[in-house]
């Protein structure tokens, strides 16, 4: 690896003003260099914070969502050059200080992604997660490593780096733009054969944290289930999915 500068961070923003700072303060000083912030047409002042701080910004002119921000992120990154990309919520949910804990397994070469996992931090609750949004990750991970015959702790973490050949093998553009984006690209890493590690993480929940409604929750997990099913029948040639499929190779293979 190139070293800190092929490290990029990207945040994936919407009305994160009031959270940017905290967040941005708590990167080590050695991972500052790279940060791109990706504004989904905001209605604060995001972008105007994001550039005082120094940070590259684009903006959505319209909300595109959730996973096509991501999408924007990575393009964007891999196209300068990137070698490991770090996800971070601006809303400083997540402790940015555990950033050297995913990158590490990478730059050893031990994986192709990392992900900061609530459940290995042990005290998820603690942090205020609400004890439905608990039950409902536990559920939906277990449905999942049954369906990957892999075992993870969590699949819903937003807090998470990828190397350049994890994005560069998978087909990230052909996912939704939705929330439901974070769990199609683990499914496409799973369906690729790539490696992944986890890292125990503790998160904050409080008001300016940004958190999706109960309703917007349930067509999540409906969502994910949904994912989980194309996965299931794709990888038992009952129905290809092009989308698991990675880049270069043809459906018709």
């Amino acid at each position: 690896m190139g070293g800190f500068n092929r490290v990029f961070i990207v945040l994936p923003a919407f009305n994160a003003a009031k959270t940017l700072e905290w967040t941005i303060s708590e990167i080590p000083t050695a991972y500052r260099k790279n940060l791109l912030l990706v504004d989904d047409a905001s209605t604060d002042n995001t972008v105007e914070v994001a550039r005082s701080l120094g940070i590259q910004v684009i903006r959505h002119e319209k909300n595109r969502g959730y996973g096509a921000n991501q999408k924007t992120c990575y393009r964007t990154v891999l196209d300068a050059g990137a070698e490991i990309v770090i996800m971070l919520h601006p809303d400083h949910q997540y402790d940015a200080r555990l950033i050297p804990d995913l990158v590490h397994p990478l730059l050893r070469g031990e994986a192709d992604a990392a992900f900061g996992s609530r459940m290995l931090g042990g005290r998820p609750m603690e942090g205020g997660m609400p004890t439905w949004k608990y039950q409902a990750n536990i559920v939906l991970t277990a449905v999942a490593n049954a369906i990957y015959g892999r075992y993870l702790t969590e699949i819903h973490s937003g807090f998470r780096a990828y190397t350049a050949t994890y994005l560069n093998t998978i087909r990230f553009e052909d996912n939704s733009d939705d929330f439901v984006f974070d769990t199609e690209i683990i499914a496409q890493g799973m369906a690729a054969g790539l490696f992944f590690k986890e890292v125990p993480i503790e998160t904050r929940y409080f008001p300016e944290a940004s958190s999706i409604s109960f309703g917007r929750s349930i067509t999540y997990g409906l969502g994910v289930l949904s994912v989980l099913l194309r996965y299931f029948l794709h990888s038992r040639g009952v129905l290809k999915d092009p989308r698991l499929l990675p880049r270069g190779v043809s459906a018709d293979v």
